[in-house]
């Protein structure tokens, strides 16, 4: 189901700390701030005893589902499905019928792999509809980006005691691997928030997503060493890691 509301200027005063605003917000180029009610949610639900792969991907392709199918690289018979929807009444609804029929409904569910997340601005995005919808569905669905490594974390209290430029700071030296990485063609990231949509209190879902694994791995090894990672996560995992075996069309 997807959202009809479109980007606009918000000209309310930042210090009405009483309105509840539930939109996510930008900044035009010319410093204006934007709102949007519009994001994309996304969930991971992994399986066992998944020996025949091509009876899954003939049942994703009947029903219409939108989403990915992944083979797990640590378990020979081993899957996850990872769907979309700027509806989260779509996990609820359409997609618990289809997991209860077969071919899914014979599978073994692993839920300590079940991650679900929404897409969330930070506050300096222009194009709120690219950022919230549009560019996490693309990279999804990226044919090329053949292998993708699917994490929960949880930050420390210590983080939300820092002043907002020190925040700041340590999430730019944080996202500069990122980016880094994505300017190669090496891996692109996925950033979901998931506060309360998690069992174990988590705060964000994160995808990593590339042509091949090994960078992916590396980008994981480097941002140990910054500041987010050694000092303020309180919980990093578990990890799934997978390789594409469908993809719903992109377009």
């Amino acid at each position: 189901m997807s959202s009809t509301s479109r980007a606009r200027v918000d000209d309310r005063p930042d210090d009405l700390s009483d309105e509840v605003d539930v939109s996510e917000h930008g900044r035009t180029a010319d410093g204006e701030t934007t709102s949007l009610d519009r994001r994309l949610y996304m969930q991971l639900q992994a399986f066992g005893k998944a020996r025949d792969t091509a009876t899954l991907i003939a049942a994703l392709d009947g029903a219409g589902v939108d989403g990915v199918l992944y083979e797990d690289a640590s378990d020979p018979t081993g899957v996850a499905l990872l769907t979309l929807s700027e509806s989260a009444d779509a996990f609820v609804s359409e997609l618990r019928g289809f997991l209860q029929a077969a071919p899914f409904a014979e599978l073994e569910p692993k839920p300590e792999f079940t991650m679900l997340g929404r897409t969330y601005a930070i506050g300096h995005e222009q194009d709120l509809d690219e950022t919230l919808v549009e560019r996490p569905r693309r990279r999804v669905l990226d044919p090329e980006l053949r292998w993708a490594i699917w994490y929960p974390l949880r930050r420390a209290g210590s983080f939300e005691q820092l002043t907002r430029q020190e925040q700041n700071t340590i999430l730019m030296e944080h996202g500069g691997v990122g980016m880094a990485f994505g300017r190669a063609g090496l891996g692109y990231d996925i950033r979901l928030a998931c506060h309360g949509l998690d069992k174990l209190d988590n705060d964000f879902v994160v995808g990593l997503l590339g042509p091949e694994l090994h960078p992916l791995s590396i980008i994981v090894q480097r941002m140990r060493k910054t500041r987010q990672t050694s000092l303020h996560l309180e919980r990093l995992g578990p990890f799934f890691v997978g390789r594409v075996a469908w993809q719903s069309r992109s377009g």
